[in-house]
Protein backbone atom coordinates (compact mmCIF):
# COMPACT_ATOMS: atom_id res chain seq x y z
CA UNK A 1 0.00 0.00 0.00
CA UNK A 2 1.11 2.96 -0.51
CA UNK A 3 2.62 5.55 2.13
CA UNK A 4 1.23 9.19 0.91
CA UNK A 5 -2.27 6.92 1.01
CA UNK A 6 -2.14 5.30 4.28
CA UNK A 7 -4.06 6.44 7.10
CA UNK A 8 -4.09 4.13 9.79
CA UNK A 9 -0.75 2.14 9.52
CA UNK A 10 0.18 -0.52 12.53
CA UNK A 11 3.22 -2.15 12.48
CA UNK A 12 4.44 -5.28 14.77
CA UNK A 13 2.76 -3.18 17.83
CA UNK A 14 1.70 -4.85 20.99
CA UNK A 15 -1.42 -3.97 22.63
CA UNK A 16 -1.56 -4.09 26.62
CA UNK A 17 -4.50 -3.10 28.86
CA UNK A 18 -2.59 -2.31 32.41
CA UNK A 19 -0.23 -5.00 32.37
CA UNK A 20 -2.42 -7.57 30.01
CA UNK A 21 -1.38 -8.29 26.66
CA UNK A 22 -4.66 -8.15 24.49
CA UNK A 23 -3.12 -8.17 20.98
CA UNK A 24 0.26 -9.10 19.81
CA UNK A 25 2.22 -8.09 16.87
CA UNK A 26 -0.64 -6.61 15.36
CA UNK A 27 0.24 -4.84 11.36
CA UNK A 28 -2.59 -3.46 10.20
CA UNK A 29 -3.12 -1.03 7.24
CA UNK A 30 -5.89 1.83 5.96
CA UNK A 31 -6.31 3.89 3.12
CA UNK A 32 -7.81 6.88 2.25
CA UNK A 33 -11.44 6.34 1.60
CA UNK A 34 -11.61 2.73 2.47
CA UNK A 35 -14.20 1.15 4.23
CA UNK A 36 -13.57 -1.48 6.49
CA UNK A 37 -15.25 -3.40 8.82
CA UNK A 38 -13.66 -4.69 12.30
CA UNK A 39 -15.20 -8.09 13.94
CA UNK A 40 -14.19 -10.25 16.83
CA UNK A 41 -16.20 -11.80 19.83
CA UNK A 42 -16.47 -9.77 22.97
CA UNK A 43 -13.29 -9.36 24.92
CA UNK A 44 -11.32 -10.10 21.56
CA UNK A 45 -9.25 -6.40 21.50
CA UNK A 46 -11.21 -4.57 19.09
CA UNK A 47 -12.18 -1.91 21.22
CA UNK A 48 -8.23 -1.84 22.62
CA UNK A 49 -7.71 -1.32 18.66
CA UNK A 50 -9.78 1.53 18.47
CA UNK A 51 -8.49 3.41 21.71
CA UNK A 52 -5.02 2.72 20.52
CA UNK A 53 -5.74 4.60 17.15
CA UNK A 54 -7.63 7.78 18.76
CA UNK A 55 -5.13 7.31 21.08
CA UNK A 56 -6.78 6.40 24.36
CA UNK A 57 -4.14 3.23 24.81
CA UNK A 58 -0.21 3.96 24.41
CA UNK A 59 1.80 1.75 22.08
CA UNK A 60 4.10 -0.71 24.24
CA UNK A 61 6.44 -1.66 21.07
CA UNK A 62 6.33 -1.52 17.23
CA UNK A 63 5.65 1.90 15.22
CA UNK A 64 2.00 3.22 14.44
CA UNK A 65 0.38 6.47 12.77
CA UNK A 66 -2.78 7.74 12.53
CA UNK A 67 -3.75 11.07 10.50
CA UNK A 68 0.33 11.66 10.57
CA UNK A 69 0.33 11.26 13.94
CA UNK A 70 3.15 9.06 15.69
CA UNK A 71 1.07 6.63 18.19
CA UNK A 72 4.57 6.08 19.80
CA UNK A 73 5.75 9.45 20.20
CA UNK A 74 1.86 10.65 21.17
CA UNK A 75 1.99 12.92 24.28
CA UNK A 76 -1.33 13.92 26.48
CA UNK A 77 -1.26 17.69 24.86
CA UNK A 78 -1.52 16.10 21.05
CA UNK A 79 -4.53 13.44 21.38
CA UNK A 80 -7.09 16.38 21.27
CA UNK A 81 -5.18 17.69 17.68
CA UNK A 82 -5.12 14.15 16.73
CA UNK A 83 -8.89 13.29 17.96
CA UNK A 84 -10.16 16.48 15.33
CA UNK A 85 -8.43 14.69 12.47
CA UNK A 86 -10.56 11.58 13.78
CA UNK A 87 -14.71 11.25 13.55
CA UNK A 88 -15.89 8.98 16.34
CA UNK A 89 -19.18 7.51 16.80
CA UNK A 90 -20.33 5.48 19.66
CA UNK A 91 -23.19 2.95 19.92
CA UNK A 92 -25.11 5.39 22.53
CA UNK A 93 -25.02 8.71 20.66
CA UNK A 94 -23.85 10.45 23.41
CA UNK A 95 -26.02 13.60 22.60
CA UNK A 96 -26.28 16.23 25.50
CA UNK A 97 -29.75 15.76 25.61
CA UNK A 98 -30.46 19.37 27.37
CA UNK A 99 -29.61 21.21 23.93
CA UNK A 100 -30.90 20.73 20.06
CA UNK A 101 -28.82 19.68 17.53
CA UNK A 102 -27.56 22.68 16.57
CA UNK A 103 -26.62 23.49 19.68
CA UNK A 104 -24.65 20.01 20.34
CA UNK A 105 -23.06 21.03 17.03
CA UNK A 106 -21.89 24.18 17.92
CA UNK A 107 -20.68 22.53 21.74
CA UNK A 108 -17.97 20.61 19.73
CA UNK A 109 -16.79 23.17 17.07
CA UNK A 110 -15.93 25.52 20.28
CA UNK A 111 -14.58 23.16 22.41
CA UNK A 112 -12.24 22.45 18.93
CA UNK A 113 -11.36 25.91 18.91
CA UNK A 114 -13.92 27.10 16.14
CA UNK A 115 -14.51 30.75 16.83
CA UNK A 116 -16.30 32.52 13.82
CA UNK A 117 -20.11 32.01 14.15
CA UNK A 118 -20.95 32.89 10.43
CA UNK A 119 -18.31 29.63 9.83
CA UNK A 120 -19.63 27.56 12.49
CA UNK A 121 -23.48 27.99 11.75
CA UNK A 122 -22.23 27.54 7.47
CA UNK A 123 -20.46 24.12 9.01
CA UNK A 124 -23.49 22.80 11.03
CA UNK A 125 -25.55 23.45 8.18
CA UNK A 126 -23.00 21.48 5.67
CA UNK A 127 -22.96 18.22 7.92
CA UNK A 128 -26.42 17.95 8.31
CA UNK A 129 -27.03 18.09 4.52
CA UNK A 130 -24.44 14.92 4.66
CA UNK A 131 -26.71 13.48 6.62
CA UNK A 132 -29.57 14.48 5.20
CA UNK A 133 -31.23 15.90 8.30
CA UNK A 134 -30.80 19.89 7.70
CA UNK A 135 -34.36 20.33 9.10
CA UNK A 136 -34.18 18.45 12.60
CA UNK A 137 -31.83 21.56 13.42
CA UNK A 138 -34.02 22.95 16.28
CA UNK A 139 -35.06 19.58 17.61
CA UNK A 140 -33.78 18.16 21.20
CA UNK A 141 -32.23 14.38 20.78
CA UNK A 142 -35.51 13.34 22.52
CA UNK A 143 -37.75 14.44 19.48
CA UNK A 144 -35.78 12.26 17.37
CA UNK A 145 -35.91 8.53 16.22
CA UNK A 146 -32.26 6.24 17.46
CA UNK A 147 -31.47 6.44 13.64
CA UNK A 148 -32.03 10.02 13.44
CA UNK A 149 -30.04 10.38 16.31
CA UNK A 150 -26.84 8.27 15.22
CA UNK A 151 -26.99 9.99 11.94
CA UNK A 152 -26.40 13.15 14.16
CA UNK A 153 -23.74 11.47 15.91
CA UNK A 154 -22.20 10.99 12.21
CA UNK A 155 -22.99 14.62 11.27
CA UNK A 156 -21.13 15.77 14.29
CA UNK A 157 -17.78 13.32 13.53
CA UNK A 158 -17.67 15.12 10.13
CA UNK A 159 -17.52 18.77 11.71
CA UNK A 160 -13.29 18.94 11.40
CA UNK A 161 -13.58 16.99 7.85
CA UNK A 162 -11.75 13.72 9.65
CA UNK A 163 -9.39 11.80 7.86
CA UNK A 164 -10.84 8.19 9.40
CA UNK A 165 -14.35 7.68 11.41
CA UNK A 166 -13.75 5.37 14.13
CA UNK A 167 -17.48 3.79 14.34
CA UNK A 168 -17.91 1.08 17.47
CA UNK A 169 -21.16 -0.53 16.81
CA UNK A 170 -22.81 2.25 15.45
CA UNK A 171 -26.37 0.24 14.82
CA UNK A 172 -26.13 -1.84 17.90
CA UNK A 173 -28.87 0.16 19.01
CA UNK A 174 -31.15 0.17 16.40
CA UNK A 175 -33.49 -2.21 14.17
CA UNK A 176 -32.51 -3.56 11.10
CA UNK A 177 -33.98 -1.37 8.74
CA UNK A 178 -32.32 1.69 10.02
CA UNK A 179 -28.66 -0.22 10.74
CA UNK A 180 -28.71 -0.57 7.25
CA UNK A 181 -29.51 3.20 6.43
CA UNK A 182 -26.64 4.03 8.77
CA UNK A 183 -24.13 1.84 7.43
CA UNK A 184 -25.31 3.12 3.74
CA UNK A 185 -24.53 6.75 5.22
CA UNK A 186 -20.98 5.80 6.29
CA UNK A 187 -20.07 3.95 2.82
CA UNK A 188 -21.26 6.70 1.03
CA UNK A 189 -18.85 9.13 3.53
CA UNK A 190 -16.04 6.66 2.54
CA UNK A 191 -16.48 7.09 -1.04
CA UNK A 192 -15.84 11.00 -0.28
CA UNK A 193 -12.76 10.08 1.15
CA UNK A 194 -12.96 9.73 4.75
CA UNK A 195 -11.72 5.95 5.66
CA UNK A 196 -14.51 4.62 7.66
CA UNK A 197 -13.42 1.64 10.16
CA UNK A 198 -16.85 0.23 11.75
CA UNK A 199 -16.58 -2.44 14.73
CA UNK A 200 -19.46 -4.58 14.35
CA UNK A 201 -20.99 -7.68 15.70
CA UNK A 202 -24.26 -7.82 13.28
CA UNK A 203 -23.00 -10.25 10.20
CA UNK A 204 -26.13 -9.53 8.23
CA UNK A 205 -24.63 -6.01 8.13
CA UNK A 206 -21.43 -7.58 6.53
CA UNK A 207 -23.16 -9.76 4.30
CA UNK A 208 -24.88 -6.75 3.09
CA UNK A 209 -22.16 -4.71 2.09
CA UNK A 210 -18.95 -6.55 1.70
CA UNK A 211 -16.13 -5.00 2.10
CA UNK A 212 -12.57 -5.66 3.52
CA UNK A 213 -13.28 -7.18 7.12
CA UNK A 214 -10.25 -6.96 10.00
CA UNK A 215 -10.94 -9.60 12.75
CA UNK A 216 -9.50 -9.79 16.35
CA UNK A 217 -9.03 -13.22 17.25
CA UNK A 218 -6.77 -15.14 20.18
CA UNK A 219 -4.79 -12.00 19.99
CA UNK A 220 -3.95 -11.61 16.93
CA UNK A 221 -5.41 -8.94 14.10
CA UNK A 222 -6.08 -10.86 10.98
CA UNK A 223 -6.05 -8.12 8.47
CA UNK A 224 -8.23 -9.98 5.72
CA UNK A 225 -10.36 -12.06 7.48
CA UNK A 226 -13.77 -13.41 6.08
CA UNK A 227 -17.18 -14.11 8.26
Amino acid sequence: MSGTNTVIKLENVDIYQQKHLVLSNVVLHIDKGEFVFLIGSTGSGKSSLLKVIYGDLHIASGEGRAADFDLKKLSDTQVPFLRRKLGIVFQDFQLLTDRTVEQNLQFVMQATGWKDKALIAERIRDVLDKVGLRSKIRKMPHELSGGEQQRIVIARALLNDPEIILADEPTGNLDPDTSEEIVMLLRQISQSGTAVLMATHDYHIIRTFPSRIIKCENGVVHEDATI
